[in-house]
């Protein structure tokens, strides 16, 4: 596991809580986790909704469909 920067990297989760966020595709015009960051590498997140927001690093899952929140 490395730490992984990358640019325009930005997708979408329902994921409400505390839980690990669930990807669900990129944004028109950027790139995945998976693509930009790669599986089981850690990177700098940001999370935001209307109201609360949240950064910290994240682990991405071997298969790409998870960031998980370790340490926020």
């Amino acid at each position: 596991m490395a730490l992984i920067l990358n640019d325009r990297v930005k997708e979408t989760s329902e994921t409400t809580g505390t839980s690990d966020f669930a990807l669900s595709g990129a944004d028109t015009g950027f790139q995945t986790f998976s693509a930009g960051v790669s599986a089981t590498n850690t990177t700098y997140y940001a999370a935001v909704d209307a109201t609360n927001w949240e950064v910290g690093l994240g682990t991405l899952s071997s298969d790409g469909l998870t960031l998980a929140r370790t340490t926020i």
